[in-house]
């Protein structure tokens, strides 16, 4: 199973691809939304919640402490915060586990699995930076969603893809996207 927890950052279509694709390849998922993002999935989207909590195989609530994500016992192979804001990555760098987001990101680290942060926030002050360096020295990948302009996009939606592909090399996950080198 891999935990998908979207925040209240900008980039709801990351995780919209994200889950589709996990779908598609029949990947186990559990979803959590944060209060905030689901405001930013209005903002952003013209996608329904209850929709995108469908793309999920289980679906749990960011303010329930006693779901199974927030236990050691619940076995995952990994969690993926997309978007990731700096709130979030602040709480995780510092143990402050007050929902299931953060909480499952705590556990996540603390059986030493893969936790992948895509952070979103420009430009990173200092605080920032202390946070993302505290987790990556833990192993936590830090990986902001940067464009890849090698790959010759011509469209926002390829620039995602690509995204949403490096994002599956972190965890392990085989995905179709251009490579450097390969034309």
């Amino acid at each position: 199973m891999i935990i998908i927890a979207i925040t209240g950052a900008s980039g709801i279509s990351i995780a919209v691809k994200l889950l589709k694709i996990l779908k598609e390849k029949n990947i186990e998922t559990g979803l959590i939304i944060s209060n905030a993002a689901e405001q930013v999935i209005l903002n952003e989207s013209n996608i329904k919640i209850t929709d995108l909590q469908k793309l999920a195989s289980n679906y749990y609530d960011v303010n329930d402490l006693t779901a199974p994500p927030a236990s050691g016992s619940h076995k995952t192979n990994a969690m993926i915060v997309v978007p990731c804001t700096m709130k979030t990555l602040a709480a995780i760098a510092n143990g402050f586990s007050d929902n299931l987001i953060t909480r499952a990101a705590d556990v996540t680290i603390k059986e030493k699995r893969k936790l992948v942060l895509i952070v979103r926030e420009s430009p990173l002050s200092p605080i920032h930076l202390e946070n993302m360096l505290k987790l990556a020295r833990l192993g936590v990948v830090i990986a902001p969603p940067v464009p890849s302009y090698y790959i010759g996009p011509e469209s926002v939606d390829e620039l995602i893809d690509h995204t949403v592909g490096r994002i599956l090399d972190q965890i392990g996950i085989e995905s179709e996207i251009k490579r450097w080198g390969n034309k």
